[in-house]
């Protein structure tokens, strides 16, 4: 005999950082799992300190982090997290990212940029995770800047079944707020069977968030626009959007997005918009000041989606089974 065999079963274990613990709890209750107790908090100067209640030996480990504000101290704690699995002997690290921090800077617009998408991808595998595991990335070519298997999990059939349930179908347009969401959008068009428009727009290269709309490319007139979008951050781009399509005859916009950043004026600019509904999911905390007082809001639950990923990884089964009807 040359070698030694083990009779013990794989083991899921389930850890979560700060950022957004309601996620981690849904995502856990999904898997029929308990999150394992850590402890973690902040030295004086600003240093994370993280330790595992629980030994990771031997097991499986899942590691859900959404990078929210203030998104380097996030990215730093599940870095910290995830050399600490490696350390504790853990068989394999499944980095669960909801919301991929800088995945906006996926490419250089102007010499002497960054390519920030790639370094955060770059940290994650040097720290230790073994695979990534996130929804709705800006791009799809970040999927290749981690050195590892990545499965990239779609938000649509749960916002567009939403929204399909809501509105006659006969009146939709789906509207895609720019030229880089039309094949997301018209992903859309197939699941709901309608027709397509796009709101051309330009943004300013010098100044950040600054969007002038200039026309509407699509008939939109007597008809409800959703406008479906990866990200809302201070809701220039989608406000501006909707206003260029109230003003060619809309007669109602909804707004979707897979994940609501809404930093800076995105409370007021959401407040005072005529869109008659935004609709999110949980990849990322609501603002308490909207959640409380802006009602409509609607965040649908994202927890589903990643726990049945999870489990299929976890499994050895396919990821991709999950959206084959797309």
């Amino acid at each position: 005999m040359t070698g030694i065999k083990t009779t013990g079963e794989k083991k899921m274990m389930f850890f979560s950082g700060r950022a957004h613990p309601e996620l981690a709890e849904e995502v856990a209750q999904q898997l029929g799992v308990g999150v394992v107790p850590t402890k973690a908090f902040d030295f004086a100067n600003g240093e994370i300190y993280v330790r595992y209640q629980e030994s990771a030996r031997g097991a499986d480990c899942f590691l859900i982090q959404s990078h929210t504000a203030p998104i380097n101290k996030w990215i730093m704690e599940q870095l910290i997290m995830i050399d600490a699995l490696k350390r504790a002997s853990a068989r394999s690290i499944t980095v669960i990212v909801p919301f991929y921090g800088y995945a906006r800077q996926d490419k250089k617009h102007r010499g002497r940029e960054p390519i920030s998408a790639r370094l955060v991808a770059d940290l994650m595998r040097t720290a230790g995770a073994d695979r990534l595991l996130t929804v709705d990335l800006h791009t799809d070519q970040i999927q290749g800047f981690f050195d590892g298997p990545v499965d990239h999990l779609f938000a649509l059939p749960l916002l567009a079944d939403y929204v399909g349930a809501k509105v006659d179908r006969s009146k939709l347009t789906v509207v895609s707020p720019d030229a880089g969401r039309v094949r997301v959008a018209d992903r859309w068009c197939d699941r709901l069977g309608a027709p397509l428009a796009i709101v051309h727009k330009r943004r300013d290269k010098d100044v950040a968030n600054q969007v002038t709309v200039h026309e509407v490319v699509g008939e939109v007139k007597g008809r409800v626009c959703v406008l479906v979008d990866d990200m809302i951050d201070t809701g220039g781009t989608i406000c501006a959007a909707a206003d260029a399509l109230f003003a060619h005859g809309a007669e109602d916009v909804i707004v979707t997005a897979t994940h609501g950043v809404l930093s800076g004026p995105a409370a007021d600019r959401l407040k005072n918009s005529k869109v008659s509904e935004f609709v999110f999911t949980n990849t990322l905390p609501t603002p308490g000041e909207l959640s409380e007082s802006l009602d409509k809001i609607k965040v649908l639950s994202i927890a589903p989606t990643i726990a049945r990923a999870a489990r299929e990884v976890f499994e050895d089964g396919s990821v991709t089974s999950l959206f084959d009807e797309q």
